[in-house]
């Protein structure tokens, strides 16, 4: 490669790991050989000498039943990669089923030196998970807290309003027994989700109305649905917390013989691909899961850089109303 940029050795050396010793130009004519040469950095030989591996880790802990169909982490790691990519660092990700493989895993991938930081995704009540990399020394970023949630940089949506926006709809078009399908009763943006609408019907002077738990599945969705139908007093309206759980629902109200949203209006949460394709389209809150990995990737990646970064940013969702409500 020397040779090639027509440099020394440890004008390579200097370029490559420290970036420093050398002019713009030098460094530009190196970078310009290692690209020609198909040339990688060793992750092993840089663990080994102590310096950063260019790798951020990401550990989830969710039922393959979920990472089947959920669009979230299809978005969200294409926001990732497309900032890791452009700068030449990777993603290293474990699936596990656990809280006790969960802890193991972080310590083994930071303790050894397979990655530099984390990002901290579905953060649950009393998650321990934060205090444990702030004992490591980790660096992190959660996605998907509220601020003031860590010592950590957080990044989450701000729905409030949309979701105020949506149950306002529904008072409009009559609804007063609005019901609400939550997914995970122990993740915190599943009980924002809840808050916030039990907030805006209380606003409005309506009780929330029944709570049944789908855990974003389809089957989830759809079972909670029908627990819902079987009540004495059936709901007007559901707002799922996701979209997944709502194409659940549809099937269970046509199963009851129920029309959307003659009978029951439905929306959901996310905005995937298919909500637009579903008969009725769906109404649904829409959040930018590609914008999410982006951003909190560049927060994780200028942490690690030395620089300071933003002790919480908030990305804002928005309601798209299609026929599942009109």
């Amino acid at each position: 490669m020397a040779s090639r940029a027509g440099v020394t050795k440890g004008a390579v050396s200097r370029a490559l790991n420290s970036g420093t010793g050398v002019s713009p130009e030098t460094r530009e004519r190196i970078r310009q050989a290692a690209v020609d040469l198909g040339w990688s950095p060793s992750y092993a030989a840089r663990a080994l000498n102590g310096k950063p591996l260019g790798t951020i880790g990401l550990v989830v802990r969710r039922s393959p039943d979920v990472l089947d169909f959920d669009a979230f982490f299809a978005s969200f790691l294409s926001g990732i990669e497309s900032v890791l990519s452009g700068e030449e660092h990777a993603t290293v990700i474990r699936f596990v089923p656990d809280a006790r493989t969960e802890a193991t895993t972080y310590e083994r991938l930071f303790n050894d030196r397979f990655v530099d930081g984390f990002l901290i995704t579905d953060p649950r009540v009393n998650d321990d998970r934060c205090e444990m990399l702030s004992r490591m020394g980790a660096p992190a970023v959660v996605v998907g807290a509220p601020s003031g949630y860590s010592d950590f940089p957080t990044i989450t949506y701000d729905a409030e309003d949309a979701i105020r926006t949506l149950v306002q709809r529904f008072f409009d078009a009559g609804h007063r027994h609005v019901a609400h399908v939550q997914g995970d009763p122990y993740m915190l943006h599943a009980l924002q989700r809840r808050r916030h609408w039990e907030k805006a019907l209380r606003d409005l002077g309506v009780e929330p109305g029944p709570v049944e738990h789908g855990f974003y599945t389809i089957a989830g969705g759809a079972k909670a649905t029908q627990r819902l139908l079987d009540l004495p007093e059936r709901p007007t309206a559901i707002f799922y917390g996701s979209d997944l759980m709502a194409i659940g629902g549809y099937s269970a109200l046509s199963d009851s013989g129920l029309a959307i949203p003659a009978d029951v209006a439905v929306a959901g949460f996310d905005d995937i691909a298919l909500a637009s394709f579903t008969s009725p389209p769906l109404t649904t809150i829409r959040s930018r899961h590609r914008a999410l990995g982006s951003s909190a990737a560049r927060i994780l990646l200028d942490m690690l850089k030395g620089q300071e970064a933003p002790a919480s940013t908030v990305l804002t969702a928005e309601l798209r109303v299609r026929e599942s409500t009109e």
